[in-house]
């Protein structure tokens, strides 16, 4: 107060000095009210440094300047009008000043009413009543709110939320209410309001939108309320990387924000260019005539300035401007209690509104007939390095964007560069592992981690130019509402809890996650599919070739061989056709012969299953017809078992018994499921298709369940039936992964549909087209398929399933192999076996009879006849053989008469081979 005391009796001595000057030059003397609300700092030297200028450095000027400088209550209307009246008694000839909304009705009436020159440097509503004495040199408010929509509408926002601290707020903001498309259908072209009440303390409110999608927001309030504001939403996280202030204060270049560390992108507005020479000329004035005149020497910089300060530079200039443009003006005095009028009020006011090209601080001025300013111009710029955005021209409602699309992204990832981005991610093979540490060694940070999702999201931070740190989730989930709850948890709900700036996992784009987080373009293509496991190949059994029939069927068809024979033998000796004349040539023969023996019905029988034949058939009609349908029981049953035995030893190459969704759908034998609350059971649960609706509802009838909580575990669950009667439904990414190197394990059929995984980000977040960019990138050089590569097959230490599956379809393909066909051999060796020991049986059997018959000894004979036997040379046996026969002299004779005649030899060994299964029975 006292500081203010001295200026202003500086201020009334410089006005006695101008007197007198005026005095000696002739000048005419203007008288000018100011008011303020508050002691005046800023505007005070503009105020004195234009009284200096005109009534001193400008010695040519016609007129000289003087003023009234008032303080006025901003509430209190009765003490403000007392204020008034007592300046228009003192001889005013205009009143200019920044009074506050509620005040300034009452000086606007009581000038309308005098006929007084009213011009107003601070936000009013808009006036749409004619006036000839009202000039407000602050832009228009419906004009800049129209601006301020534009520029907010350049920023391309999808969805708003806008905190106004007064009701003035909201009439500033009425063109960013206009901005929502009521038709629109998207859920995130909203604007939400929400008026900070229950002050100084806004935390509860700014709690309500903490974890919400609501990033971009437009905070209204008094510049001295902004940095309290900010602080409390700094201590809720909620200034940092990708939350979007806009601050409507056009003064809220003057708070110091250094205290908060913002990393979040907040816009400023001005009316005016902090680089223009106009405002430096201004600049350096107002310091000089501080150091000439209060020596004070000030240091000004353009982020000190306040709106109101240029606003009353301007005026000031308009006014001095028109006062010199009319100093044949008479004096007219007034008082608030006459009845006379200020007849010069519309002839200054006119003649301001034709003013051109002077000198402003805040750009073209121009009114319209109501005296709203009509042109101006608005500056955005962002708070962190104050770069230019864009720039509205309120005449012909344009904006200009003052960067590229280049220098957005760059500006927008700039904070990523001043913080450790935190990536959050979860444990699932191949994206991401943890790192067998062989050594001992402790390891920290990223290096406990390695995968597909840490090396994509290191070349995007080698391209983008930052560092991060990868962050596991809780419950290792990507993303799944809980409606109980009404939040999300996993990764999209740190995201939305702000504990992570990106999620890089499998993260699938669908519409749900959609609606609460922005998506990067995709990185990777895929669909859900079937994976389904080889059926476990059978042991092999060495009695395998039984199993085509049951052992029941086995058991019937040997009771049935033998059933036959026999009734075959008693039907043979009862038919007259089967006994035969022994000897052909006896017309009249006194016996007749049965050849039909159990013997022969057996081997008859035998012969004809074996698919054989015998040498002798029936020839009465009752045996024939017994035997004929012995032959079609034979011919159904050894046809059925040489097809059946076909498809057992080749169903291992036959075709699987699905082949797609389809098959699978249509049968009920093999159980499918998939994981729980993922975005493949949502797909199947969401639907419109009929296969798919009726495999969802099989899915959720089934018991035990068929859902599994994780991927692994229905991978597991695969595995472990070895019979192949479950298949799980999952991402073809991670079937390819597991399919790779667990060779009973097969993808079955197609895509059931196509989808994309994208790196998840807050929602409106400004660094997603850098990170789209780099994508972009890293797919046009071909790292994307290098990683995929890499961490499909390269980086596995099993080998890979192709290899071992073409080389076993190369080299044993539809082979039949010995484990399979070892019966067989098995039943050849043993039947061979008994064939020998009987063979043996009876050759002992028959040297008993030559001894006795031949009066010989058992090993004489035996050694007779062995010797005969293992000659293969011999062909031909008497039928009685003779002890003197039997000399080595005899036989050796024999054996020189068969050398010399080993044609003969050779031909009878042919013919006895070609009938070694033909008996005789007649012998």
């Amino acid at each position: 107060m006292a500081c203010f005391n001295f200026q202003f009796k500086l201020i009334i001595y410089l006005v006695v000095i101008s007197t007198l000057h005026k005095s000696c030059s002739a000048r005419k003397l203007f008288t000018i009210g100011v008011l303020f609300n508050e002691i005046p700092t800023q505007s005070e030297l503009s105020l004195n440094d234009t009284i200096i200028r005109n009534n001193i450095i400008e010695k040519e000027t016609p007129i000289s300047l003087s003023s009234k400088v008032q303080l006025v209550s901003s509430t209190d209307i009765f003490d403000t009008s007392k204020t008034i009246c007592n300046l228009i008694d003192d001889g005013i000839m205009a009143i200019m000043g920044q009074p506050t909304c509620a005040t300034s009705p009452i000086i606007e009436s009581t000038c309308k009413s005098l006929n007084l020159p009213y011009i107003l440097t601070s936000w009013r509503k808009s006036s749409y009543e004619e006036s000839p004495i009202f000039l407000n040199f602050h832009p228009d408010a419906d004009r800049l709110g129209k601006g301020i929509a534009d520029i907010i509408k350049s920023l391309k926002w999808m969805g708003i939320l806008i905190f106004y601290e007064e009701e003035e707020g909201l009439v500033k903001l009425q063109e960013v209410l206009k901005l929502q498309n009521v038709k629109n259908t998207d859920s995130q072209d909203f604007i939400r309001v929400q008026h900070l009440t229950n002050g100084p303390d806004y935390r509860p409110i700014f709690k309500k939108y903490r974890n919400t999608t609501e990033n971009n927001i437009i905070i209204d309030c008094k510049t001295e309320n902004i940095l309290p504001i900010l602080s409390q939403a700094k201590s809720l996280d909620m200034l940092d990387i990708g939350f979007n202030y806009f601050l409507t204060s056009l003064d809220a270049h003057t708070v110091d924000y250094s205290s908060l560390n913002i990393t979040a992108n907040i816009t400023i507005i001005r009316i005016f260019d902090p680089k223009s020479e106009e405002l430096s000329s201004a600049l350096r004035k107002w310091s000089l005539t501080a150091f000439e005149f209060y020596r004070t020497a000030l240091d000004l910089k353009p982020n000190m300035i306040k709106t109101e300060t240029v606003l009353f530079h301007d005026a000031l200039t308009y006014l001095s401007a028109a006062l010199k443009k009319l100093p044949y003006l008479p004096e007219s005095k007034v008082n608030c209690f006459a009845e006379d009028l200020f007849s010069n009020g519309p002839t200054i006011i006119n003649t301001i509104k034709y003013l051109d090209d002077l000198p402003t601080i805040t750009g073209p001025i121009k009114f319209d007939e109501y005296g709203n300013r009509i042109d101006f111009r608005i500056y955005a710029y962002t708070l962190d390095d104050d770069q230019l955005i864009a720039t509205y021209q309120a005449l012909n409602e344009t904006v200009i964007l003052a960067r590229t699309s280049e220098e957005t992204d760059l500006a927008a990832t700039s904070n990523l560069k001043k913080i450790k981005v935190i990536v959050g991610t979860r444990i699932v093979r191949p994206f991401l592992m943890e790192v067998a540490n062989t050594n001992g060694e402790v390891l920290t940070g990223n290096d406990r981690y390695e995968g597909y999702t840490k090396d994509l999201m290191t070349q995007i931070a080698k391209i983008i130019d930052f560092t991060f740190e990868l962050h596991l989730t809780e419950g290792n989930l990507f993303g799944e509402y809980k409606p109980d709850k009404k939040r999300w948890i996993g990764l999209i709900g740190d995201l939305l809890e702000r504990r992570a700036h990106l999620a890089l996992c499998d993260s699938t784009i669908n519409l749900q996650r959609q609606s609460v987080v922005d998506f990067s373009m995709p990185f990777m293509t895929l669909g859900i599919s079937i994976l389904h496991t080889y059926p476990e190949k059978e042991e092999a059994r060495i009695f395998a070739f039984l199993e085509p029939f049951h052992t029941s069927v086995w058991i019937y068809s040997a009771t049935m061989y033998l059933v036959l024979s026999i009734i075959l033998y008693f039907v043979c000796r009862m038919t007259p056709g089967d006994w035969e004349n022994p000897h052909p040539c006896d017309d009249n023969p006194q016996e007749l012969e049965n050849i039909w023996t159990l013997k022969n019905c057996h081997w008859a029988t035998l012969g004809t299953i074996m698919n054989q034949g015998c040498d002798i058939l029936p020839k009465g009609i009752s045996s024939k017809f017994a035997l004929a349908m012995w032959w079609f029981f034979a011919l159904i049953i050894t046809n059925s078992y040489i097809a059946n035995l076909t498809a057992f030893l080749t169903k291992a190459n036959l075709e699987p018994p699905i082949k797609d969704a389809e098959d699978l759908s249509k049968q009920n034998k093999i159980k499918y499921g998939c994981m729980e609350g993922g975005s493949t059971m949502q797909f199947f649960r969401d639907s419109n298709i009929s296969t798919y609706q009726k495999m969802y509802l099989n899915m959720k009838m089934q018991s035990p369940k068929v859902f599994e909580k994780s991927n692994e575990d229905g991978v597991s669950r695969v595995r472990q039936d070895k019979k192949g009667w479950y298949a799980f439904l999952m991402e073809s990414t991670l079937i390819e992964y597991y399919v790779e190197t667990n060779c009973d394990l097969k993808q079955i059929g197609g895509w059931l549909d196509t989808k994309s995984y994208g790196i998840a980000m807050p929602m409106n977040a400004p660094y997603r087209g850098a990170i789209d960019k780099a994508i972009l990138e890293l797919q046009e050089t071909g790292v994307l398929n290098e990683l995929k590569l890499k961490w499909w097959k390269k980086n596995r230490n099993e080998t890979s399933c192709d290899i071992i599956r073409n080389k076993d379809k190369d080299e044993n393909e539809n082979d039949l192999d010995l484990a399979r066909t070892m019966g067989i051999f098995l039943v050849l060796a043993v039947g061979v076996s008994i064939a020998i020991f009987l063979g043996v049986v009876e050759f002992l059997w028959n040297i008993r009879n030559i001894s006795v018959e031949e009066h010989l000894t058992y090993w004489e004979a035996l050694k007779i006849e062995l010797k005969f036997a293992v000659n293969i040379w011999i062909t031909k046996k008497k039928v009685k053989s003779a002890a003197s026969e039997a000399s080595s002299s005899s036989i050796g004779k024999e054996d020189n008469a068969n050398k010399g005649d080993k044609k003969k030899m050779i031909q009878n060994f042919l013919h006895n081979a070609s009938s070694f299964m033909n008996l005789n029975t007649t012998a």
